[in-house]
């Protein structure tokens, strides 16, 4: 039996609580074979699903979907569920209420502002790895990703929506850099992703201002992929994860991890890793079956 340990953390914000009171007597393969097999049912981080695509929805509309220690761990931990599960094709990401993410949870901001000085700096070092390692997870995962941005997305928000592969924004939605008009920077990817959607110039002028960005207006800049109403926003990236999975998935996923460095590499590197990338295919049931049928096919 797994005991619910959502609220059992040490000083860091990581589950904290003996083994044993986990995983009960089960053998260390039971263990495995049981856990890889459990959707995360956190009230957090809500995972429902519609035939291939998971649905993940942040789930705190009382606190604008604000991001605290908890809520980043379930996002990791259905993220990896939706990476592992075979029947998962792609990944959408909303948030519940009227926004979709107002980025980190202003509570913990204020713990840091009452912490003892000299723990100031490594608390924050780890809950910054913490964070990075659940947006390199989704922005690294080897299938689609579409951020179904419902309302207001601020800082991490913003943040965890230009992770993803597609953005397609509901009429109310808004985007914002916020991190300058708080003192800070942006630390959840947006240095990264913004200036590959919107240009270097057009990303500083964002993130130096802190101003907001209507739906209409990311769209016009590349920010977003398209703009729906609001009843129709989930329909919209659902559609759009269903053409982004009509191929092979293992080509896919070979082809976006080879685009997702384009931009650092040179033509030759790029084409090295096409090569070895190409290789695998070759050998792909997928590729024989296509083969084979295009080939039956045309023989009629």
């Amino acid at each position: 039996m797994i005991f619910n340990t959502d609220n059992v953390l040490d000083g860091f914000g990581n589950r904290k609580i003996a083994k044993e009171e986990i995983y009960g007597k089960h053998s260390a393969n039971e263990r495995r074979l049981d856990m890889s097999m459990k959707k995360p049912t956190s009230q957090r981080v809500v995972i429902t699903q519609q035939d291939p695509v998971a649905i993940i929805t942040l789930n705190r509309p009382e606190k604008l979907n604000a991001i605290d220690d908890l809520m980043r761990i379930d996002l990791v931990e259905a993220v990896d569920w939706a990476s592992q599960e075979d029947a998962i094709r792609a990944i959408v990401l909303t948030g519940t209420g009227k926004a979709f993410c107002a980025g980190g949870d202003i509570a913990a901001m204020r713990e840091r502002l009452d912490a003892p000085v000299g723990s100031v700096a490594m608390n924050g070092w780890k809950r910054q790895r913490r964070t990075h390692h659940a947006i390199t997870m989704l922005h690294g995962l080897a299938k689609p990703t579409i951020a179904a941005v419902n309302g207001p997305a601020a800082g991490l928000g913003a943040d965890l929506a230009l992770c993803c592969d597609f953005v397609v924004a509901s009429e109310k939605a808004m985007f914002t850099m916020s991190y300058l008009l708080r003192g800070l920077i942006p630390d959840g990817g947006g240095m990264y992703f913004l200036p590959r959607r919107v240009g270097l110039a057009r990303a500083k002028e964002l993130i130096f201002s802190g101003r907001r960005v209507l739906a209409e207006e990311a769209l016009s800049i590349g920010m977003i992929e398209n703009i729906v109403p609001p009843e129709k926003l989930l329909d919209d990236a659902i559609d759009t994860a269903g053409r982004m999975t009509v191929g092979s998935p293992n080509s896919l996923a070979l082809a976006k991890s080879i685009m997702d460095q384009s931009l650092e590499l040179s033509i030759e590197e790029v084409f090295a890793l096409g090569c070895q990338a190409q290789a695998i295919c070759y050998t792909t049931d997928e590729h024989r079956d296509a083969v084979t049928a295009f080939l039956d096919k045309s023989k009629k």
